[in-house]
């Protein structure tokens, strides 16, 4: 049996659940499976396909996004899905909730989800307790992205801080090191995006990260996750942060604030974030516009409503030399993973 039927047999039951109630029932479900080595018996992995990104070797180049998994406690079940790198978090300095319930809603009709989670996490002690518990990590079985941002009480002007803290804490744990300040959940994140307000952040973070690198005798790279909702010139002016700071990658994109594809949905004017199909043409129109600016500076990483195998390569020709799946994850199963391998490879 594949896992493609095995899913089409479980989605039903998945999306009569809450959204949020199904994501907190599969993924302990998928790591009693791990547990008891099913998971590596039902998911037929991709062929090695190796990319070096960032300095790092991917064993193929589609990922997991982060957000799926935002304290890392199962890091290892997601593993056993084929990809060739996990990202995971988006983790505080401090232990914190999140946005009230309901925060997360499905829009089947545009395969859409939107969420406004608000960065609920265990707080960064707990996460890396469970990174260095996981046998991804003991073993160095993969590329492990430890993804770092603000908890939602600390202001604006004072952001830096909470990075900083995050970034000394995961520093020594991670492959590589994404700095969140695209989330549209927690308040002004987004400012974090602009002007002076980039320059700061980026210039802290890039001393930073030499410090550590000097310290624990290794050099972890640097990402920026970016928004979708940007013009020509405000991503114009990230990409000039980003190599002015030699900033070693960027993520692109985040959910979108824009309801255009959902007018009208059930669903479709709850606050938050939309991901899923709706921010795929978004999400490459940055992609596109980033490559345009950057050229070979440093990479991209694709990540936006991907669907589909052909939605991946799609991105990479658009300028990206990885991708990230979450949302289509939810719609497609985990075959999306093989799928999009394939594709790539193909090319």
């Amino acid at each position: 049996m594949s896992n493609k039927f095995l899913y089409s047999l479980a989605r039903p039951v998945l999306f009569s659940m809450d959204a949020e109630d199904a994501h907190h029932f599969t993924l302990p479900a998928l790591k009693r499976a791990a547990s008891l080595g099913l998971t590596r018996a039902f998911v037929c992995q991709p062929k090695d396909d190796p990319r070096t990104v960032m300095g790092l070797t991917f064993k193929n180049p589609v990922g997991l996004a982060a957000g799926l998994d935002k304290d890392g406690a199962y890091i290892d079940a997601l593993a056993d899905l084929g990809f060739g790198s996990i990202e995971v978090g988006t983790v505080t300095p401090r232990a914190q909730p999140g946005n009230p319930k309901p925060r997360m809603f499905r829009l089947p009709a545009a395969q859409g989800i939107i969420n406004r989670m608000g960065f609920n996490n265990g707080g960064v002690d707990a996460f890396v307790a469970n990174v260095q518990s996981s046998r991804f990590y003991q073993n160095k079985e993969g590329i492990l992205g430890l993804n770092i941002g603000k908890n939602a009480d600390t202001p604006i002007e004072r952001a830096s801080d909470d990075y900083l803290h995050c970034l000394e804490k995961v520093y020594p744990y991670a492959s590589y090191v994404t700095v969140n300040i695209s989330s549209p959940n927690t308040k002004n994140l987004r400012q974090l995006q602009g002007g002076s307000e980039l320059d700061g952040l980026l210039s802290q973070l890039k001393e930073a990260q030499q410090r550590l690198a000097d310290k624990h005798k290794r050099y972890v790279p640097l990402a920026l996750k970016i928004a979708p909702d940007m013009d020509g010139d405000q991503v114009k002016n990230i990409a000039d942060a980003l190599v002015r700071h030699r900033i070693d990658g960027v993520i692109a994109t985040n959910t979108t604030l824009s309801r255009a594809a959902v007018e009208g949905m059930q669903h479709g004017a709850e606050a938050g974030g939309l991901s899923g199909a709706p921010v795929f043409e978004l999400s490459n129109k940055v992609i596109r516009l980033l490559k345009a600016e950057l050229g070979d500076a440093l990479p991209i990483i694709g990540v936006g409503g991907i669907m589909k195998g052909a939605d991946a390569k799609v991105k990479m020709d658009a300028g990206a030399q990885l991708v990230q799946l979450y949302s289509g994850l939810i719609y497609a199963g985990p075959a999306l993973v093989r799928d999009c391998a394939d594709a790539i490879r193909k090319g």
